[in-house]
Parts: structure tokens; C-alpha cells; sequence
């Protein structure tokens, strides 16, 4: 009974050390973006607590997060999105976004879809 209940207690240290690892964050968040009408993709490469326009989306970056390199690989957005098509000051979209599951977080729009590519330092990524 003993041995077992070590062998618990150890298992739980091993995960609940992974589970405290903090997310790196990072300086650009890369999204891809895709017209629905003229069927054309398009990659944008945003700073963080910097805004740009994609189409008639105006979107804002307040943070961009990726897992360390020993965990799977992961990077998540917060993000804000106004359609200037429609009313400016009205966000269309407004929270996080994961790069390995965009049908969690998806931007219903009826023409784009957006979604994260990843996070990084360096622009050109």
C-alpha cells in the first residue's frame, strides 16, 4: 500500500511540475487570413499592443503567448476585432485565440475567416 501511494505521489509531482511552467510571451503574433468571396489568402505579421488592417478587420493584439519548448507546442492571442465595414466602434470578436484549435475560437464572420499562425520575436516569422 505504501509503494503505491509513493508511486502516486510521484506521478503527481512529475505532471504538476509541467502544469507550472509559465507561457514565454512573445512580441508578434502571425495570423492568416482568409476572403471568403475572391477565395485569397493573406499572412499579417502584428506587433503586440499594435493594431493593423487586414481587409476591413481592424484588429488589435493586446498579447501573444507560446508553451516553452519542452511542452507541446502552443501559442494563444488576445486579440480584439472591429469590422470597418460595419460600425468602428463595435468589436466584432474580442478574446483569445489558439493556434492548434481555431474551431475553439473561431471569428464568425460571412466574409473571412482568421486565424493564428503562432507567436514569435522577430517579424519575418
Amino acid at each position: 500500500m505504501n509503494l503505491g501511494l509513493l508511486k502516486f505521489f510521484l506521478i503527481v509531482l512529475f505532471f504538476s511540475n509541467q502544469l507550472l511552467s509559465e507561457p514565454l510571451q512573445k512580441k508578434y503574433a502571425n495570423f492568416k487570413l482568409l476572403d471568403k468571396i475572391s477565395n485569397k489568402l493573406t499572412t499579417k505579421t502584428i506587433a503586440v499592443n499594435d493594431s493593423d488592417l487586414i481587409g476591413t478587420l481592424n484588429i488589435k493584439v493586446y498579447a501573444c503567448f507560446t508553451k516553452p519548448p519542452d511542452e507541446i507546442p502552443e501559442d494563444y492571442v488576445l486579440i480584439d476585432i472591429k469590422d470597418n465595414f460595419q460600425d468602428e466602434s463595435k468589436s466584432i470578436y474580442k478574446g483569445w485565440m489558439i493556434s492548434s484549435s481555431p474551431d475553439v475560437t473561431p471569428l464568425q464572420h460571412p466574409i473571412y475567416d482568421l486565424w493564428l499562425l503562432g507567436c514569435s520575436n522577430d517579424k519575418t516569422s
